[in-house]
């Protein structure tokens, strides 16, 4: 007969499933900027981004409200190696005329139970952070700052709603002079979470089964639409109590459940939870039982006073009578007490009524926790996930089968989820603790991290000072009497040309200036089809071929060379050859070119202050096997602007930002003193990699670049290069993330094996770090690819120190080429200057951000200068081919 009764009450594991895909719906809607205001579930931010790590340490106040007593609490947490924590309480009843008064006398009468447990525990002197639990809605946009939405729980405090509780909070406590400093507002669900977590770093879901019922869990901050930033995660409070309010839950709420709400305090409103509470758990049996009895299937159809007394039944009556273990005599007892007088069927029928109902409840709950934990491991992209549920309330911790009966349903809906249910012995008051101490926590960690990387913040005023800086070691390069001793070498190139349009035939081209060596066939066309085709083959160049004798580099440069032949069939002919040659070369004319020092990691011996023209010569003769007709040495930056320059006449700047960093630009030929003559231009390699070489930027220079320079191949030398290039980006961000692991704020102080190895950072990491397409997910696994266990956290810190390096790399570049641009327009004469800067390298391709923030810095230092930036789709190489054809071009007019 019961279960005829309450048929709609059993739930198959197909409407559970049903339930869990509705609330992973309103979940959607809840997060959702656009949704929100019409979800049911609001999905609040907490505020909360972190869980505690361990390191908290202090002593700590914290008041709860939200029950029928109010606590306040004393949490001393140590920092001892075992994460331990001491918690005193005082319990203070919260009097009818105070849940149902207004909000002053509310908020007075905390303020006055705080300072009675203060005056106890002797605290009055000390100024206490203080954490406040406050177990209602409350929108927040701080972590101190909470605006009550809507009472529940039967408080109805009138002028409180609407309000900011902090603000109350803190004006009670100026009124009675306490001495505290209100830190933190938080959720009871998000107490119950952070006291697991302290104990439990696997807790990320936080479950209320009480009075109340709600359920909080840490959220990707990529999908909070109701929050500014995409970094990290942040807890959200669900506040899934009013789920169904909307009628989504109309096919499975029963008679009893409608009559029930008719009755309540907030008709219409938190019906998930006046399905699931243990506030209303006990009224559902009583109308359930009144209903049977009035059909005369109970009590031989004789109604008590006691059965038509709303509250009469109370949820300890309930848990008291599925004690199972007692057979019927609980049931018997509690029913005679009612005046009842049952009969042994009755008790029977009665007991069965209790299990259905909370049954149904630990069903509904179930299946609103399983689509949270579905959702957990779908934004952490896991197969299988193992994770912590901390739970606290009365319901769940008193009643004889509740939390078996949530567990197994639990683990029923979500078999790939490995779910611990921990719970929580302290209750939310350590947690709210717990927020405060892991809010200082991060507070003062933000104060040394900010501190850490403020010297990568360059002011404009600073960019301004290095731009002209700059400006000066330019001039002093181009003087005959400074030269000598200029950092910034201002290297004549002898290309005094760009292409006009009448170039043509078949080039080879070589380009050396990393890791990669290519070699190419280069075919011009001029005319009406105009075009440039191009062959290429890329040669890896070993580390021990880079740093061995000058002898083996060119011998290994010549046998790509006749692979390359080989490979297009043309061993035979004797080509003209451009040699895109990427090191500081001084030039006495356009086919020589002396090295001045090696750069980027190449060290070969019996190469610096060598022709490498004649070395190359000399590995040819010494192969035998076929001749090339050397035409031009060619700096890369050079190349680059000569490609860029075929398809834009405006173009008269190359810049490479990639491994290393370097400019060249058309000057002047009255400005360069160290070559004779005053008519037309030429195209001048700054090689500005060595600026500051003298010491000039050493005021911006970090103790972090200091050490890279130590530690690398030529200390000293290429200082502006070994802040601003793509060599050198990742080892500067290794030395920071060091030093930020020494002092306590990353990977939990531990230095791993892997990050104390030199150059384990690649530029390339920076570039996928930093990506805004990547989740924080994704910047985890690179570093576990590191071997750097990381947590979320950590990820965070990780990709900020990323972007401080990189934007100041661009700023540093831009303020270089803010002095070139400007140097150019001057050289003109005009008020404004229209020019194209073409532009290669990993660094300004790759990166996701620094080609914009190069550019900005060039508009704002430079703001009469109209730059254009061009990217070089084919490298350099096609340059090198260019310079030669123009070479060639201008030597066959010469000999005319």
């Amino acid at each position: 007969q019961v279960d005829r009764y309450l048929y709609h009450m059993r739930l198959s594991d197909d409407v559970l499933l049903d339930v869990m895909a509705r609330f992973q719906a309103e979940m959607v809607k809840g997060l959702g900027r656009d949704t929100n205001p019409t979800a049911t579930v609001k999905m609040l931010p907490s505020f909360v981004r972190s869980l505690p790590d361990g390191s908290e340490k202090g002593d700590f106040l914290a008041v709860d409200l939200g029950g029928s007593q109010f606590r306040a609490h004393q949490v001393k947490v140590f920092d001892d190696g075992k994460q331990s924590s001491q918690l005193e309480s005082k319990f203070y009843p919260t009097p009818k005329e105070v849940i149902q008064g207004n909000g002053a006398e509310l908020f007075d009468y905390v303020a006055d139970c705080l300072l009675d447990f203060m005056e106890t525990k002797n605290l009055k002197h000390k100024k206490l952070p203080l954490g406040f639990t406050f177990s209602f809605p409350c929108k927040q946009t701080k972590l101190e700052e909470g605006v009550l939405l809507a009472w529940t729980k039967h408080f109805k405090v009138r002028g409180v709603q609407d309000t900011d509780v902090v603000s109350s909070l803190r004006k009670a406590l100026q009124k009675y002079k306490a001495n505290v400093d209100v830190l933190a507002l938080v959720n009871d669900t998000v107490g119950t979470m952070m006291t697991c977590g302290y104990d439990d770093q696997r807790c990320e879901v936080g479950l209320i089964i009480g009075t109340g019922t709600n359920a909080c869990y840490m959220e990707e901050m990529r999908h909070i639409d109701l929050v500014e930033g995409d970094e990290g995660r942040m807890c959200i409070n669900t506040e899934w109590g009013a789920f169904g309010d909307d009628g989504a839950l109309d096919d499975l709420r029963t008679e009893f459940d409608r009559e029930l709400d008719l009755g309540s305090l907030n008709p219409g409103k938190q019906l998930f939870e006046k399905m699931i509470s243990s506030l209303y758990l006990g009224e559902l049996v009583r109308l359930i039982l009144l209903k049977m009895t009035k059909e005369g299937l109970l009590f031989n159809g004789k109604v008590s006073t006691a059965l038509l007394t709303k509250g009469k039944i109370e949820m300890k009556h309930v848990s008291a009578m599925e004690k199972y273990k007692e057979g019927l005599s609980n049931t018997k007892e509690i029913l005679t007490e009612l005046n009842l007088f049952p009969s042994e069927e009755d008790c029977v029928a009665v007991q069965h009524v209790c299990t259905i109902v909370s049954f149904r409840s630990a069903n509904l709950c179930a299946a609103a926790l399983a689509a949270i934990l579905t959702r957990l491991r779908e934004n952490k992209k896991l197969l299988r996930m193992r994770t912590t549920v901390g739970i606290d309330g009365g319901l769940y911790k008193t009643h004889p089968q509740y939390a078996k009966r949530l567990h197994k349903v639990v683990r029923r809906l979500v078999p790939t989820c490995d779910v611990r249910f921990l719970l929580s012995v302290s209750g939310s008051g350590r947690g709210a603790a717990m927020v405060t101490a892991v809010a200082r926590r991060l507070a003062a960690q933000r104060q040394r991290i900010d501190a850490t990387l403020a010297p990568f913040l360059l002011p404009l005023g600073i960019l301004r000072e290095v731009q002209d800086k700059m400006r000066a070691e330019l001039e002093y390069g181009l003087k005959r009497e400074t030269q000598a001793n200029a950092t910034v070498k201002m290297l004549p190139t002898y290309v005094c040309g760009t292409p006009d349009g009448t170039e043509k035939g078949k080039f080879l081209a070589l380009d050396l200036g990393g890791t990669n060596f290519r070699v190419l066939l280069v075919k011009i066309k001029s005319g009406r089809r105009r075009s440039v085709q191009m062959y290429n083959k890329i040669f890896a160049i070993p580390l021990e071929i880079m740093q061995g004798t000058g002898e083996e580099l060119f011998d290994h440069i010549v046998q790509c060379i006749a692979d390359f032949l080989e490979y297009m069939g043309i061993k035979g002919a004797r080509l003209p050859l451009g040699f895109t040659f990427s090191f500081p070369c001084r030039q006495a004319s356009i086919d020589k070119g002396t090295l001045v020092g090696w750069t980027k990691g190449f060290k070969a011996t019996d190469c610096e202050g060598e022709d490498v023209v004649d070395m190359l010569r000399e590995a040819i003769k010494r192969r035998n096997e076929f001749d090339l007709d050397i035409v031009a040495v060619v700096n890369d930056t050079v190349g680059t602007m000569m490609t860029c320059g075929y398809e834009d006449p405006n173009c008269e700047i190359g810049l490479i930002a990639g491994t290393g960093s370097n400019v060249c630009y058309m000057e002047d030929m009255k400005n360069i003193e160290i070559v004779e003559g005053n008519e037309g231009k030429m195209c001048i390699n700054t090689e500005w990699g060595a600026f500051g070489d003298n010491g000039c930027i050493d005021n911006i220079r970090t103790k972090y670049d200091k050490e890279v320079d130590e530690g690398s191949l030529n200390p000293g030398k290429q200082r502006y290069e070994k802040m601003t290039s793509g060599m050198y980006l990742g080892e500067i961000v290794r030395q920071i993330l060091i030093d930020l692991t020494k002092q306590g704020l990353l990977f939990r102080g531990h230095i791993s094996e892997s990050l104390r190895k030199r150059g384990i950072f690649e530029t390339k990491f920076l570039s996928q770090i930093e990506s805004d397409r990547l989740a924080l997910l994704q910047v985890r696994r690179i570093l576990q690819q590191l071997g750097l266990d990381s947590t979320c956290d950590d990820s965070i810190i990780v990709k900020e120190v990323c972007g401080v390096v990189s934007r100041r790399a661009a700023r540093l570049c831009g303020a270089g080429l803010a002095a070139i641009v400007e140097k150019k327009r001057e050289n003109r004469g005009v008020e404004h200057l229209q020019i194209t800067v073409g532009v290669d390298g990993t660094l300004y391709k790759l990166h996701p951000h620094f080609s914009r923030v190069l550019r900005e810095t060039v508009k704002e230092l430079a703001p009469q200068c109209d730059v254009t930036f061009m990217l070089s789709e084919d490298g350099s190489g096609k340059g090198a081919a260019l310079i030669t054809a123009v070479a060639k071009r201008l030597h066959n007019v010469g000999q005319k």
